[in-house]
């Protein structure tokens, strides 16, 4: 059965008991395709189940755990015959001055917000190759494009997961399996309120840091961005017969990975001369 047979896609979708990934298995129900929603607690999608019994399924996956993972995409295809989307949305971000962190903050970061898509992603690709089709579908951050005072970590798990799904693209392009980075600036979920692993802030830090951490509180509750029309772009993506590789969300994205080319791009520009006179000297006569 192919999602053109008139059943709808069959999207995979990691973190959904709130924010962003709750979002957009709804915006995917609206739309009448079949969804498999996960979280580490089942409990917390029960009532996306009962939005659409006949095309909504639950499942428990804590995405650093391999097992979890092989047993989730193993469900989804044995309750729809496919997987059409996957979306790594589960994840989290601390804030807090690189020094702050220990180094098991560091690594459970990482766990989350790296190794689990890099686990969903290689669990679904045989059965995407197999079925000549699918749509990879990363939740990355403007964080994966910029880093800022504060996010060093979280952005370098942004920037690992950009890394990796940039070559994705081009290796699995040739089985029919589209790579979709979704770049969200702020959008009013939890995640300014929500992390398991806050830093004990350190205070020779408190001069650089103190009011940034302030201003990223008070913003909690009253970002810009609705994440339910944002969900429902990430739906229209997955419709898209040639979607972008990259897809910032929110007018202050667009800004900002704008300015950051533009600065980037001045800075290339400035160092040149500096960085250019590395190559051997051209052999004499030629």
């Amino acid at each position: 059965m192919s999602p053109q047979d008139g059943a709808g896609r069959v999207w995979l979708i990691t973190g959904t008991s709130t924010g962003f990934g709750r979002a957009i298995a709804r915006a995917a129900l609206r739309r009448g395709d079949r969804v498999v929603a996960t979280a580490r607690r089942v409990d917390d999608t029960a009532d996306l189940a009962a939005e659409a019994p006949d095309r909504a399924r639950v499942a428990t996956l804590d995405v650093t755990d391999d097992g979890q993972v092989a047993a989730a995409v193993d469900y989804a295809v044995a309750e729809f015959g496919r997987i059409d989307v996957v979306v790594n949305n589960a994840g989290y971000g601390s804030r807090g001055a690189f020094e702050e962190f220990t180094e098991e903050q560091i690594r459970d970061q990482f766990a989350v917000n790296v190794f689990g898509p890099f686990a969903v992603t290689r669990a679904v690709l045989p059965v995407m190759r197999a079925q000549g089709s699918g749509h990879v579908i990363q939740m990355s951050s403007l964080a994966g494009v910029r880093s800022a005072l504060g996010g060093s970590i979280y952005s370098a798990t942004k920037f690992a997961l950009e890394g990796m799904s940039e070559g994705l693209a081009a290796e699995v392009k040739g089985f029919g399996i589209k790579v979709t980075m979704i770049e969200p600036g702020p959008f009013r979920t939890d995640f300014a309120g929500r992390s398991p692993a806050r830093p004990d802030a350190m205070p020779e830090y408190a001069a650089v840091l103190d009011e940034s951490r302030e201003k990223f509180l008070k913003l909690h509750g009253t970002q810009p961005g609705d994440p339910e029309r944002a969900a429902q772009v990430v739906v229209d993506v997955a419709d898209l017969a040639d979607p972008p590789l990259r897809l910032p969300l929110g007018p202050n994205a667009f800004e900002n990975v704008r300015q950051t080319f533009r600065a980037r791009l001045e800075e290339t520009d400035a160092v040149e001369a500096l960085g250019s006179d590395t190559d051997f000297p051209a052999a004499a006569g030629t």
